[in-house]
């Protein structure tokens, strides 16, 4: 182990496009994506915003540790959250929601 070296896994497209050609990883990608669309947008706008876990909860009137179980909920498939607490993330963090259907 000790001549052992890190070499990360790359994440372009190429590796997405070989994982997704795999029938059940694409099935599960598939149903998860407007979860994995949501994530995305959430901790993109809290980065944006230069906002903390602990600064989005004390926004939102929460604890640090409701905001974490929000941001991993939606990978985790635990649960999903209500349109009414997403509304206050977005506005905690200077956005407002908005939900399209296509």
């Amino acid at each position: 182990m000790a001549n052992d070296t890190y070499q990360p896994v790359p994440h372009d497209a190429a590796f997405r496009e070989q994982l997704l050609s795999n029938p059940a990883v694409k099935a599960d990608y598939d149903a998860n994506i407007t979860k994995y669309a949501i994530l995305d947008e959430i901790l993109s706008a809290r980065r944006e915003a230069g906002l903390t876990q602990a600064q989005v909860a004390d926004r939102m009137g929460t604890k640090a540790s409701a905001v974490a179980r929000l941001e991993s909920a939606l990978v985790s498939g635990k649960h999903s959250p209500s349109i009414d607490t997403l509304r206050k993330y977005a506005a905690a963090v200077g956005k407002k929601l908005e939900v399209h259907l296509v």
